[in-house]
C-alpha cells in the first residue's frame, strides 16, 4: 500500500498555524521568527515563509523590521486600549444578535466550552486557559453566522491574545471566565439589554485590569528558544 503524500502547506496554512501558536501563547511577544527555521519546520521555501509572515504582519500579529527580521508583536498600552475600544463596539452588536439567534444546541455547545474554561483554570494550564477565553468570543460570532464579523473578531482576538500574555494576571483570567458565564445566563434568559451591558462591562473590565506597569517582562518558552 502506497503512503499518502502530504501536500506542501500553503502560505495561508502556515500563517494560520503561526497565528494559532500566538493565540495559544506558544510564541510569546517579542519572539523572533527566523525564516530559515520556519522553512525547515514546514519543509517549504523561504519565499513561502515570507508570504506567510507578510500576512501576519498585515493582521498586526507580527512586526517585520528591515534588516532584523520578523518578531511577534509587543503592543503598548495605547494599542491595547484601541483594540478593546473597537471590540466593545463590535461585541455589543454581537451580543444582541447572539440572544436573537442562539438555539438550544448552541447553548449546549457554549456550556461545554465554559466547562473546558473552568477545567483549564483549575488545572493551571495558562496556554489552554487563554486560548479558550479568546475562543469564547469567536464561538458567539460563529453562532450569529456573520462571516465578516467573525473574521474581524478573529483578528482582534488574536491581537488581544498578545496583549493578555503581556499584561493580564491569573486572577483577571478567572474573572473573565465568570463574566462569560454571567453573559450566557442573561442571553439564555432572553434579556438582550442585560447581555449587551454585561458584554460591554466584561471587555471594559479586561481592559482596565491590564497591568501596563509590570507587563511585558515575561520569559519565553521552548518554542521561543528554538526560533530565536
Amino acid at each position: 500500500m502506497s503512503q499518502e503524500v502530504r501536500p506542501d502547506p500553503s502560505a495561508d496554512d502556515i500563517a494560520k498555524e503561526i497565528s494559532a501558536a500566538i493565540v495559544a501563547h506558544k510564541l510569546p511577544p517579542g519572539t523572533r521568527l527566523r525564516e530559515e527555521a520556519l522553512a525547515g519546520v514546514y519543509q517549504v521555501s523561504r519565499t513561502k515563509i515570507r508570504a506567510a509572515l507578510l500576512m501576519l504582519s498585515k493582521d498586526k500579529l507580527i512586526n517585520i523590521v528591515p534588516d532584523k527580521g520578523a518578531f511577534v508583536s509587543k503592543p503598548d498600552a495605547n494599542e491595547a486600549r484601541e483594540v478593546y475600544a473597537v471590540r466593545r463596539i463590535l461585541e455589543a452588536a454581537l451580543a444582541r444578535e447572539f440572544v436573537a439567534r442562539a438555539t438550544a444546541a448552541d447553548y449546549r455547545h457554549i456550556d461545554a466550552h465554559l466547562a473546558a474554561e473552568r477545567r483549564a483554570l483549575e488545572g493551571g494550564d495558562v496556554q489552554e486557559r487563554n486560548r479558550l477565553l479568546g475562543l469564547f468570543h469567536i464561538l458567539l460570532a460563529e453562532t450569529v453566522g456573520n462571516s465578516v464579523l467573525t473574521g474581524m473578531l478573529r483578528e482582534l482576538s488574536a491581537r488581544s491574545a498578545v496583549i493578555t500574555v503581556l499584561y493580564q494576571s491569573s486572577h483577571d483570567a478567572s474573572c473573565s471566565s465568570q463574566e462569560h458565564h454571567a453573559f450566557i445566563e442573561a442571553a439564555r434568559a432572553g434579556d438582550a439589554d442585560r447581555a449587551c451591558a454585561l458584554m460591554d462591562a466584561h471587555l471594559e473590565h479586561v481592559q482596565t485590569a491590564l497591568n501596563f506597569k509590570d507587563g511585558g517582562r515575561r520569559g519565553g518558552d521552548l518554542v521561543s528558544a528554538l526560533l530565536s
